[in-house]
């Protein structure tokens, strides 16, 4: 099953592109690239409804490394079968983060 990219529309398959959760709020977001959080975010983060597939213990925020607080955003990267996923404080730390290149900075 694959989503629609929430900046540019096209369509993202299970195995690949990033997803972005809250989960204390059940929303999600899909994107093709890590580029196109960045302007996602700007505009004012549209979310759709969704919760995390999995269960991802992420306990700190990998932009400033506070302990995550309960209204976080995670963030999953597919490639093929593997998930790397991400903790942010916000959907502030999150624009940062991915302006920088994500955990690759």
């Amino acid at each position: 099953m694959s989503e629609r990219c929430a900046w540019c529309g096209v369509d993202v398959d299970a195995g690949d592109g990033f997803r972005a959760f809250e989960p204390a709020g059940s929303r999600r977001a899909a994107f093709c690239r890590l580029e196109h959080v960045v302007p996602w975010a700007i505009r004012g983060a549209m979310w759709d409804t969704g919760s995390p597939d999995e269960d991802h213990h992420v306990t700190h925020c990998a932009w400033c490394e506070q302990e995550l607080p309960e209204a976080h955003v995670l963030v999953v990267r597919s490639r093929g079968e593997h998930r790397v996923p991400d903790g942010l404080c916000s959907v502030e730390h999150l624009l940062e983060w991915g302006k920088a290149g994500g955990r690759y900075r």
